[in-house]
C-alpha cells in the first residue's frame, strides 16, 4: 500500500477541531500509510496535538488559516470571499497535487461550487452529484444520488447520475450489473414529474445499465435496488428523513440521563432491541455515523462532504471513505466507464 495524503478542512462543521482532530488522529492510528494536511486555526488546533505520539505527529502537516467560509450571505458572495479559508485551501491542495483527496464538513453548496471551479468536473459530466451509501435490511448497502447538490435535474442529468452511480456501486460493493432504480411517487409508468418519466424512458434504452424501473420511498432500505437515483431536492429530504428516524430510534432505545426509562419502558426497550436485531440483522448497521460522508461524484479528484453535525466516529468514516476512493481510483474509473457509453 502506497502513501496517501488527504487534505482536511478541520474548521468545517458545527464543532470544528474538537471533533475533526480526534477523528484525524484515529484515522492515522488505523492507517499507517495515511498522511494528513490539516487546514485551520493553529491556535484552536494545537492543544489537540500537544501530546500525541511522534509517529502520528510526523504524518501531520498543519497549515494555519484563520478564515472559515460560510454561506450566510448567499453562495456567490461566499465563493467570492473564500480566498484563504480552510475549505478553499484544502481543495487547492488537491488541485496543486499536495493531497490526493479532500474532506470537509463545511457548507455543501460552497464546497460543490469551489470544487467545480478549482478541480473541474470530469470530461462530459454535466453536473457532479452527491452520493452516499445507505444500509438495507438484509445487511448490505445501496448507493443513492443526488443528495442535495442539484435541486433541479433534467432527464439527461438523471441518466448520467445513474451511470456514475452504477460505476460507484460496482467498485464499492464488487457488483456486476448493479440494479438501478429511479425514486418516484409510484411504480406506474405515468406517475411522477416529466423529467423523471423522460429519464425512465432514456434509461430503458441504456443497454449498459440494469435499469429496473421506479422505486418508492418506503422501499429505500429493503435492498430492492443497488443504485437509487433522484434529484437533489428529493434525495436530501429522503436521506435526512432516514437519518432522523434512525437517530430517534437510537435515542428511544438508549433513554436519557434526565429521564431514565421506567420499568415498563425498559421492558419495551429490551423487546424492541430483540426485534430490531432479529429483523435488521444488527442494530448498529443503521447507525447514521457509519454512513457519514457524501462524495462529490463526477469531479477529477476525490472530495467528501461530511455532515456538519458529525461526531468523531462519523468524521472518521468520512476520512476512510475519501481514502478508499483515492486508492480505488474512483474518478478515473467513472471517466473510463462514461467513455464506453
Amino acid at each position: 500500500m502506497n502513501r496517501l495524503t488527504l487534505a482536511l478542512d478541520v474548521m468545517g462543521g458545527d464543532f470544528g477541531p474538537r471533533i475533526t482532530i480526534p477523528a484525524s488522529l484515529q484515522a492515522l492510528e488505523q492507517d499507517p500509510m495515511l498522511h494528513l494536511v490539516l487546514f485551520g486555526d493553529s491556535q484552536a488546533i494545537s492543544p489537540y496535538l500537544a501530546n500525541i505520539p511522534h509517529h502520528l505527529r510526523q504524518r501531520i502537516n498543519l497549515q494555519h488559516c484563520d478564515r472559515v467560509v460560510k454561506n450566510q450571505q448567499g453562495l456567490s458572495y461566499a465563493l467570492r470571499h473564500s480566498k484563504g479559508s480552510s475549505m478553499r485551501l484544502a481543495i487547492e491542495a488537491v488541485r496543486d497535487g499536495a493531497a490526493q483527496g479532500c474532506v470537509s464538513g463545511g457548507d455543501t453548496a460552497v464546497l460543490m461550487g469551489l470544487s467545480k471551479v478549482l478541480l473541474q468536473p470530469l470530461a462530459g459530466i454535466q453536473r457532479p452529484a452527491l452520493v452516499s451509501n445507505i444500509p438495507t435490511i438484509d445487511g448490505k448497502q445501496s448507493v443513492m444520488l443526488d443528495l442535495g447538490a442539484n435541486i433541479d435535474c433534467s432527464a439527461e442529468t438523471l441518466v448520467q447520475f445513474a451511470q456514475m452511480g452504477a460505476i460507484f456501486a460496482e467498485n464499492n460493493f464488487d457488483l456486476v450489473y448493479p440494479r438501478v432504480a429511479l425514486l418516484n411517487i409510484g411504480i406506474e409508468e405515468l406517475k411522477g414529474l416529466k423529467n423523471i418519466r423522460d429519464a425512465s424512458q432514456l434509461l430503458q434504452q441504456q443497454t449498459d445499465l440494469n435499469y429496473i424501473g421506479y422505486i418508492e420511498g418506503n422501499y429505500l432500505l429493503n435492498g430492492y435496488a443497488d443504485v437509487i437515483v433522484c434529484d437533489g431536492f428529493a434525495g436530501n429530504i429522503a436521506l435526512k428523513t432516514l437519518e432522523g428516524t434512525a437517530k430517534n430510534i437510537f435515542s428511544l432505545l438508549k433513554g436519557t440521563k434526565k429521564q431514565p426509562p421506567s420499568l415498563i419502558k425498559k421492558l419495551l426497550i429490551r423487546i424492541g432491541k430483540y426485534a430490531l436485531r432479529k429483523y435488521f440483522v444488527q442494530l448498529k448497521q443503521f447507525n447514521p455515523d457509519q454512513y457519514n460522508g457524501a462524495s462529490l461524484l463526477g469531479l477529477t479528484s476525490v472530495v467528501v462532504k461530511s455532515h456538519g453535525s458529525a461526531n468523531q466516529a462519523a468524521f472518521l468514516y468520512a476520512i476512510q471513505q475519501a481514502a478508499w476512493q483515492v486508492r480505488s481510483e474512483i474518478p478515473n474509473k467513472i471517466l473510463i466507464g462514461l467513455e464506453k457509453n
